[in-house]
């Protein structure tokens, strides 16, 4: 059996905050606001992941209204994602990231993107695809005013 989902997110973009890309710090003078590290890209991940198996979303699984998530690291709410007995039981075909944003240029990043997921996740770098795309100015990532991040992933149950 197989399951497709889709997941995607927005981050505002703020002075006096770290702009964290699937775990992988960038250097810029704005980083993304939320109430955890705003990692848009694993947020769409984690939604992609979340919708597949009809398991809600990361607003559910973990409320900008807890402070236990307060500045959370992305990357331990998808370890504590994949963790759960009725997500653990399947496994990642292929996950294509995109991340959509005016500045910075992420190419330099993006070995070190899929690296970092592809060990949260065990999987082997072949199947994890992570790509950048501007709007051309257009919309709110083309004004620099945010980011977003769209994510689809192919989940196999394990035998």
């Amino acid at each position: 059996m197989i399951r497709i989902g889709q997941g995607y997110d927005v981050h505002k973009l703020a002075t006096g905050r770290k702009l964290i890309l699937c775990g992988v710090p960038v250097p810029h003078p704005t980083g993304l606001l939320g109430h955890s590290d705003a990692d848009v890209a694993v947020h769409a991940l984690m939604d992609a992941i979340l919708g597949a198996l009809a398991l809600g979303d990361i607003g559910q699984w973990f409320p900008d209204s807890d402070p236990a998530w307060k500045d959370a690291d992305s990357m331990k709410l998808l370890r504590a994602v994949m963790a759960d007995p009725r997500v653990s039981e399947w496994e990642i075909g292929n996950l294509d990231l995109t991340i959509i944003a005016q500045k910075p240029k992420l190419l330099p990043f993006n070995l070190e993107m899929r690296t970092n997921l592809a060990r949260a996740l065990d999987l082997p770098l072949d199947r994890i695809s992570v790509k950048a795309t501007t709007t051309e100015k257009l919309g709110f990532e083309g004004r620099e005013e945010g980011i977003a991040a769209s994510c689809v992933v192919l989940l196999e149950k394990q035998a």
